[in-house]
């Protein structure tokens, strides 16, 4: 008989986000004429840039021509595309790459789950807390998160408290650990490492031997001085690093998908009887086995992020998505939330009112405001009692919210 993989069962019956939805359509149908305002799911809600759609639009009339018709391309990604990561990424940041130590892919969550198959089940994975949920449920699918304990976290996944009393700021595990998930500007809590404070997790993790998957999806919302966009600016992080990025929150890329993960060639890890094994070599092997490619019109149109007219099609992008949360920040600060993020993030972390319940107060801001945010809780245990909104959306929704809590708070 056929048996499925266990681990599968042990996955709440609902991804996170698929619950809000649930309950965002349950108060719809019993409030018809009620406008909800969204500020919760990172989406995001601008056209993608005309450089971009131009391009695109190229792509397809090639496609659509014998002479320049192409089929299957390079699943590490063309090099039209590559070459411009590493000179407009890279480069101005002193990080020297080679074109075969990047991997262009269809989303930074796709990465970041499927990294785990070129690494050993039995390594001790570390994440903090609170966290983006993939991190997690992938330890758990691919059984290595060990069993639910009765605090409600994983045996064999070590947490990293992330509280007030630290500002929301990861410290290093008192433990040794094998896997390290960091993701910063963080998702969800908005805050952001200095230079200084990178530079520990990148030490750690060569005194022990350690990977860091670093998820850098948002670092081109990076607004303040010593704070890295990528953490190959921390010296030897090229030994001990994987980082992702992603074209979605950066050139509005959520519903085409493209992204890029690069895996240095110092980068090794280490056979049951010590062998030092380069990742690069099995991450290739993996992509070229498992992934046809990022598609070629979604690889042109993110080529076209990087000239001239692109590059400030998307610097607007961002800002307009930074002074949506600008807006929301002031706004709850002046009504007195205590919150972080916003500055250098599109996410504002914000304390509940009167240490309500994240979900309860997910359901009085829909039922009451008819606003909708992310419950904490769903990131974690110390996500509990907090909530995050988010800036991807129009400044008339944004503008209209606060109106909206003012009223309601």
């Amino acid at each position: 008989m056929a048996l499925v993989n266990e681990h599968y069962l042990k996955l709440s019956e609902d991804y996170f986000f698929t619950e809000i939805e649930k309950r965002i359509n349950a108060f719809s149908v019993t409030h018809p004429k009620s406008k909800v305002i969204r500020l919760g799911v990172g989406d995001v809600s601008r056209p993608l840039p005309s450089e971009a759609v131009s391009a695109m639009h190229a792509a397809i009339d090639e496609l659509a021509d014998e002479e320049t018709f192409r089929g299957y391309g390079p699943g590490e990604g063309y090099r039209f595309l590559i070459d411009k990561i590493i000179k407009f990424d890279y480069q101005p940041r002193g990080v020297s790459l080679d074109a075969d130590e990047i991997f262009i892919s269809d989303g930074a969550k796709t990465d970041t789950g499927n990294l785990g198959h070129i690494l050993g089940r039995d390594n001790i994975i570390a994440i903090t807390d609170p966290v983006y949920p993939v991190y997690e449920n992938a330890a758990i699918m691919s059984g290595r998160a060990g069993r639910l304990t009765d605090e409600g976290k994983w045996s064999n996944i070590v947490y990293i408290n992330c509280t007030p009393e630290n500002g929301f700021k990861p410290e290093l595990p008192a433990e040794r650990v094998d896997v390290i998930y960091l993701c910063y500007p963080n998702n969800p809590t908005g805050t952001v490492l200095t230079k200084a404070e990178l530079k520990q997790w990148v030490d750690y993790a060569i005194e022990n031997q350690a990977v860091i998957i670093y998820d850098g999806a948002y670092e081109a919302y990076i607004t303040e001085e010593d704070i890295p966009r990528s953490i190959y600016e921390i010296k030897g992080a090229k030994k001990v690093a994987i980082e992702v990025r992603s074209f979605s929150k950066t050139a509005g890329f959520t519903g085409l998908r493209c992204s890029y993960t690069v895996v240095p060639k110092e980068l090794i890890a280490y056979t049951l009887m010590g062998d030092k094994i380069p990742l690069n070599k099995l991450w290739l092997r993996r992509q070229t086995t498992y992934f046809n490619g990022s598609s070629y019109v979604a690889q042109r149109g993110a080529e076209a992020t990087y000239t001239r007219k692109g590059k400030k099609q998307i610097a607007d992008l961002i800002e307009y998505y930074l002074t949506n949360a600008g807006i929301i920040r002031k706004e709850l600060k002046d009504l007195g939330f205590t919150l972080y993020g916003g500055i250098n993030s599109p996410y504002i972390w914000v304390k509940t009112l009167n240490d309500m319940p994240s979900w309860k107060f997910f359901q009085q801001l829909l039922y009451e405001a008819n606003i909708v945010g992310t419950p904490g809780s769903g990131f974690g245990l110390n996500g509990e009692g907090y909530f995050r909104f988010s800036g991807f959306c129009s400044r008339e929704n944004v503008e209209e919210a606060m109106v909206r809590m003012r009223k309601w708070v």
